[in-house]
């Protein structure tokens, strides 16, 4: 039987561009200890960190310069695993909202048949947590819908970090972010 429809570059991109939007992403497993007082939480990983199998690995995200600034550390400089290891050691831990979805390139826009992960039930695992910081109006959104009802630690809602999101300036981010160091102490 012959294919209705003739084959052409364009089908054949066509098809490409679908299977994209249909495979299924999966977000990383949590970076986080019993002392991490602050949970940064994105929305799901873009197409270069999920390459690279690296939170924020896209060089073009502000994620590692801003939370450097806040902890005083040039964290952009260092190897990923120590990136980590210093966060945790500042009692920074990183997470994102929802475990799987469908989403053709890396937009928050683009996030399809989304599902989400147990914050709470991590927030539980958590015994000196004291602020939830969510990067970015997604992670945001979708967070909130979660864990709006828990008391004990304060939500922040912070620019993203992403490029894409230029509203405001890398400065002006910072400002946003800065308020992290508070729930550090």
């Amino acid at each position: 039987m012959r294919c209705p429809i003739p084959w052409s570059p364009a089908f054949a991109g066509a098809l490409e561009d679908q299977a994209k939007v249909t495979t299924l992403k999966s977000a990383f497993p949590p970076s986080v200890d019993a002392q991490t007082r602050v949970l940064i939480l994105g929305s799901l990983p873009g197409e270069r960190s999920l390459a690279a199998n690296q939170y924020y690995a896209h060089p073009t995200n502000a994620f590692w310069w801003l939370i450097g600034e806040v902890i005083g550390e040039p964290l952009p400089a260092l190897p990923y695993a120590e990136r980590l290891a210093r966060l945790k050691a500042r009692h920074i831990g990183l997470w994102d909202v929802i475990a799987t979805a469908r989403r053709q390139g890396s937009l928050d826009g683009a996030i399809r048949d989304a599902t989400h992960r147990d914050l709470a039930g991590l927030a539980a695992t958590l015994p000196d947590l004291r602020a939830i910081a969510f990067n970015g109006g997604e992670a945001s959104r979708r967070g909130r819908r979660q864990l709006e009802s828990f008391a004990g630690y304060a939500l922040l809602d912070l620019p993203s970090s992403s490029a894409a999101y230029a509203g405001l300036s890398r400065a002006g981010k910072l400002e946003a972010w800065r308020e992290i160091a508070g729930f550090l102490a």
